[in-house]
């Protein structure tokens, strides 16, 4: 069955455009999605989608003409090899190519339409019966370059695989990402943004969960300079659960974004949605917007999200949407929350009381924070290395 079967929509163009930002959709089912660059408007900062991201920033990705550019850079897709694992390159990200290609989903925005129609090529990599962590690394075209990707993972029926996907160097990258999970099957995908300072990655995730299938993505964000991922979990049959845990880390200047949207279009689901950051110093700026929609036709949906969001330092901002749209009273139970404050006071004093310094009790407290993310993810060398990264930037909080 193919994304857009899954649906319900064409598969070159559907859903309700924007237009120049004045009149935003009434419902994330409503947005507009095509394949096509043209079809889309250049966004001036002014539509919903776009009010938070800093348009300076994204080394012209969302304004480029897909017909005169010269993106001249290379985003190198590197896949371990390992038992169970094949990969393949399409010519290019073009359904009619490869039916393959487009399974989980349709751009929504104009940078990643830009990115499926310009990538020179797609990788598929197919996991089939693997025992062991498949690492996958997506490398930057480099300092004052800009490339486009493709990527998709494919698990078999049965089959049940983990992935550590990391993008890292310089440069800025607009990507889509395709997760496809047959029957039965079950994926853990980790995935880590761990840019060099000047880094800029926008990247559209599409997430689609077969029958019985279940799906665990933890997302890491920590370095770059502008980081803007946007999943879509959709679910192909009854039985599909999915779970989305995020940890983000934010320094200053950097901006760091998460934009999600769990469609619910059939019965008998399961989702969950758990994110928090951490902001330090002048102008660390993270968004998150949680939108999950229940279809009418989804009964039984269970759902849940929840964001959470520390302020360290003076001049930090978080901004925090949780949106849910519920369209059948027969659901086993939904609902979110978002939170978002500075140290507990309490909690510092508990450890200051036991002899504790300042200075360590409040790194406790961050990695308590964190911690929740951090053991949800199954790799041990990658849970050592978060744990690294996260004291590395507690290392540099002034007191």
């Amino acid at each position: 069955m193919t994304a857009p079967e899954v649906a319900g929509l064409a598969p070159e163009l559907s859903g309700a455009k924007e237009g120049s930002g004045e009149v935003p959709v009434a419902s994330a089912g409503e947005r507009f999605t095509s394949y096509d660059v043209d079809a889309f408007e250049v966004p001036g900062g002014r539509e919903e989608n776009w009010r938070f991201t800093p348009m300076r920033r994204l080394r012209g990705l969302h304004s480029v003409d897909p017909d005169t550019a010269k993106l001249d850079g290379t985003a190198e897709i590197t896949v371990g090899p390992g038992e169970g694992v094949t990969v393949e390159t399409v010519a290019a990200a073009d359904p009619a190519a490869d039916p393959r290609i487009g399974e989980a989903g349709t751009p929504a925005d104009r940078v990643a339409a830009l990115a499926w129609s310009g990538a020179p090529k797609a990788t598929v990599v197919t996991l089939d019966g693997v025992t062991e962590p498949v690492p996958i690394t997506v490398t930057g075209p480099g300092v004052e370059q800009a490339a486009l990707a493709h990527l998709q993972i494919r698990v078999t029926t049965h089959t049940e695989a983990v992935v550590v996907l990391d993008y890292a160097g310089s440069g800025a990258l607009a990507d889509n990402l395709e997760v496809v999970l047959a029957d039965a099957a079950r994926l853990t995908l980790v995935v880590i943004d761990d840019w060099a300072d000047d880094g800029v990655h926008v990247g559209a995730q599409h997430l689609l969960v077969g029958r019985d299938a279940t799906l665990r993505v933890n997302t890491v964000s920590l370095g770059g300079d502008l980081v803007r991922i946007s999943p879509t979990v959709r679910f192909a049959g009854p039985g599909g659960d999915a779970e989305l845990a995020g940890l983000s880390f934010a320094d200053t200047g950097q901006h760091l974004e998460h934009r999600l949207l769990v469609d619910h279009a059939v019965p008998h689901c399961r989702s969950n949605v758990i994110y928090k950051s951490a902001l330090q110093g002048d102008d660390a700026h993270t968004v998150w917007i949680g939108d999950v929609l229940i279809r009418a036709a989804a009964e039984g949906t269970e759902t849940f999200e929840l964001n959470r969001n520390l302020l360290l330092t003076e001049g930090a901002r978080a901004d925090s949407v949780p949106n849910l749209e519920i369209e059948t009273g027969e659901i086993a139970g939904a609902g979110h929350a978002s939170a978002t404050g500075r140290f507990d006071d309490e909690q510092l004093f508990y450890l200051r009381s036991r002899g504790i310094p300042e200075a360590i009790a409040r790194r406790l407290v961050v990695r308590g924070f964190f911690n929740e993310i951090i053991n949800r993810i199954s790799v041990p060398e990658v849970r050592e290395r978060l744990e690294a990264a996260v004291e590395a930037e507690l290392a540099a909080i002034e007191h």
